[in-house]
């Protein structure tokens, strides 16, 4: 009995987001010494019902340590290995989980800059932390925003997610979505949720990658953000969907490449 115990002993974090324990990845450059090195990190936020050993976190991660520069991945509250029930994530649940690994990647003494990436629900994540970090005193160098899914909020306010239908107006506690029960909170939340009014206020350079053959998050929407931003490039890929996987090559250079250039790499 006392082995068995000691084998279930709990998992130990070293971020705590709203939910509990947030589960995290750094990737540093081969033969770095973070005892007297210096280097910019990423911070790598990944999409809805994902988590960071999905592409193309970990694709990036790798591209970006060719380049001398670190990453931190991490998985949303109730994705892949971090704490909480997925009934109870929010989007402004998932901005605390990011703005967490902000300070906890901050603090690391081998970390110089600090720049953000996110893909779908992660790339709206990032967007809403730069704006909200825009009046800081630091704040991230430059933001990576791939395939954002900022329809998520045209979608609550139809009452549709991916299969899933209901009633706008009075949503249920949950509804059924890929086998995750998606709450009301997040719902009502989403409906209201100032996404490009809070990203908006980022006054840093911008990449946009976004598949023209994207179903699940069509081109306008990356097309408004580039529309709103200060100062942002839109690189639209012809023959990409919303996974950006057909040419996984093209878009870990087109991010890494802008990342390396404003990091000063």
């Amino acid at each position: 009995m006392a082995l068995f115990s000691f084998l279930k002993r709990p998992r130990t974090y070293a971020v705590q987001g709203p939910q509990g324990g947030i589960d995290t990845k750094i990737v540093l450059s081969e033969g770095f010494d973070p005892g007297k090195d210096r280097c910019p990190m990423v911070i790598l936020m990944h999409g809805f019902i994902a988590k960071k050993e999905m592409y193309p976190v970990p694709a990036l991660a790798k591209a970006l340590a060719a380049e001398g520069i670190a990453s931190i991945s991490f998985d949303f509250d109730a994705h892949g290995k971090s704490e909480g029930k997925f009934i109870d994530m929010t989007l402004s649940g998932e901005v605390a989980d990011a703005r967490a690994v902000w300070e906890y990647a901050r603090q690391l003494p081998y970390v110089s800059r600090i720049a953000l990436a996110g893909h779908s629900q992660g790339g709206v994540v990032a967007g809403l932390l730069a704006g909200e970090l825009e009046d800081k005193d630091v704040k991230p160098v430059c933001l990576v925003q791939m395939a954002p899914a900022a329809v998520l909020k045209d979608d609550a306010l139809k009452g549709q997610c991916m299969n899933a239908k209901y009633d706008p107006a009075n949503p249920p506690e949950f509804v059924n979505v890929l086998f995750h029960k998606l709450g009301r909170k997040f719902i009502l939340e989403a409906q209201q949720y100032p996404i490009y009014e809070t990203s908006t206020r980022y006054t840093g350079k911008v990449c946009l990658i976004h598949g023209a053959k994207d179903k699940i998050v069509p081109l306008s929407y990356s097309r408004k953000y580039d529309e709103l931003y200060p100062d942002s490039e839109l690189h639209i890929l012809e023959k990409e969907g919303h996974f950006l996987g057909g040419d996984k090559k093209t878009v870990t250079g087109i991010a890494t490449d802008f990342l390396k250039k404003n990091l000063n790499v």
